[in-house]
């Protein structure tokens, strides 16, 4: 049986263990070990082991769970929920004021937490009943809260930018500072859109009652207050990292210590809040490291196979596709793959493949990899909220109140899966919206 052939059934293999509903991390590691074994011998069981003492040498690991825990301290200790009482007053007289609001909140929970989910939970519990009691379309709302939570994994600190960049073996920081700009850029575009939509028909955004926004600037700023204690943690613990004090780690127990304090100044904290938060913690944290180690196990046999050189053989020398077209078709497989799987899973199945073959092409600029990470991130994001089988579309329909329906969430969503394709066009034909900033900035980590 030819390498390309073994390679093919290694993946035919692994999605039929998917399909019939085995975890992902148990069946990316099974084909990784059952393969060594079959190929290699008995000796070859040491071949996937051997991946363990890699991971636990990466020391950028230990930010996961450190940045996993400071967005559940501060979502659980009621921090993110004052934080949007504030964004209500704040922005309360523009049009579409509460949904522009709950935008500028994503953005500040994914620089708290990383993970989409954890602004979807916020979202889908705070702001869509306070949304929808002040008379805002549902169809609207329920796609601001899915847009809004998709900055999450791109937004520093992103937990996803950090697993590539240690399965890529690319600086976590450069990968950092260049989603910044890409994340601002689509939330940019979001306000803009809810502003717009609510200009042409207000209807859609009912204004909020001017009695209620009709306060001193002193009380406007002790609201305010609730939104501070996230920015100066945010602040705080990327400032030390971008200016070299701090390592990314370093940065991270910075982080995860300002949201501790947090919570003891605003008099929230508890043995029981330590405890829930710790749990949770570790349930993802733990997640994390079986499909990381999954995958580079999966890699090990893979690459050791030669299947990557075939495929970059197949794509570039027999099929003599352009560099670009390669990117584009890896991107339209990852929009495949999204209605059946989560971004995580997505990135350590096609790692072994794609990463390699990324580094190899000529697309005529330094930094491959970190601009490929950014695309990689987006372009999941969207097959993650696209139907029909998009994962987030049922985590908010499980979060939302009963009166916004699946048909609902499924029409709210294509203006902003369009807004996040336009951003992918841009970065396809300006690369440097995602490089210039990490060339720009001398960070460790």
């Amino acid at each position: 049986m030819s390498y390309e052939m073994i390679a093919l059934l290694m993946f035919a293999t692994m999605a039929l263990l998917l399909i019939t509903g085995q975890r992902v991390f148990a069946a990316i590691g099974f084909v990784a070990a059952g393969a060594a074994l079959l190929l290699y011998g008995n000796g070859a069981i040491e071949l996937p082991y051997n991946q363990v003492f890699k991971l636990f040498n990466w020391y950028a690991m230990l930010t996961l769970p450190m940045f996993i825990y400071m967005g559940y301290i501060l979502a659980e200790s009621g921090i993110a929920e004052d934080l949007y009482k504030a964004m209500h007053v704040w922005f309360g007289r523009l049009p579409g004021g509460l949904a522009v609001g709950t935008i500028l909140v994503m953005v500040i929970i994914s620089a708290m937490n990383g993970l989409s989910v954890a602004g979807m939970a916020i979202g889908a519990t705070i702001a869509l009943p306070e949304m929808l009691r002040r008379g805002y379309d549902k169809v609207l709302i329920s796609g601001v809260v899915q847009g809004g939570s998709s900055l999450g994994i791109l937004i520093p600190p992103s937990v996803v930018l950090v697993l590539y960049g240690m399965i890529a073996r690319q600086p976590v920081s450069k990968l950092w500072f260049a989603g910044l700009v890409p994340g601002l850029m689509m939330a940019a575009m979001f306000i803009t859109y809810i502003v717009i939509r609510a200009k042409l028909n207000p209807k859609l955004a009912p204004p909020v009652p001017a009695e209620e926004l009709n306060m001193t600037f002193a009380q406007k700023f002790a609201l305010a207050r609730a939104g501070i204690i996230p920015f100066l943690i945010f602040f705080f613990m990327t400032g030390l990292f971008v200016f070299g004090y701090t390592s990314l780690v370093e940065s991270s127990a910075v982080g995860a210590t300002c949201a501790t304090l947090a919570a003891v100044v605003k008099g929230r904290f508890s043995w029981r809040l330590i405890r829930e938060t710790s749990m949770k913690t570790l349930a993802v944290s733990c997640m994390f490291l079986w499909l990381i180690l999954a995958a580079l196990a999966f890699g090990a046999v893979f690459d050791g196979l030669g299947a990557v050189k075939a495929i970059e053989n197949l794509f570039l020398g027999q099929l003599h596709l352009s560099p670009w077209a390669v990117i584009i078709m890896m991107q339209l497989s990852f929009l495949l793959l999204g209605m059946f799987l989560d971004d995580t899973a997505m990135l350590v199945i096609v790692a072994p493949l794609y990463i390699p073959l990324v580094a190899s092409l000529d697309l005529g600029f330094d930094n491959q990899l970190i601009w490929y990470g950014v695309l990689y991130t987006i372009t999941c994001q969207i097959a993650y909220i696209t139907p029909p089988f998009g994962y987030n579309l049922f985590l908010m329909r499980s979060l939302a109140p009963r009166e916004i329906t699946l048909p609902d969430i499924y029409r709210s969503i294509w203006p902003f899966a369009a807004m996040m394709g336009l951003t992918i066009v841009l970065l396809l034909l300006f690369p440097q919206i995602a490089l210039w900033l990490p060339e720009q900035l001398n960070v460790r980590g």
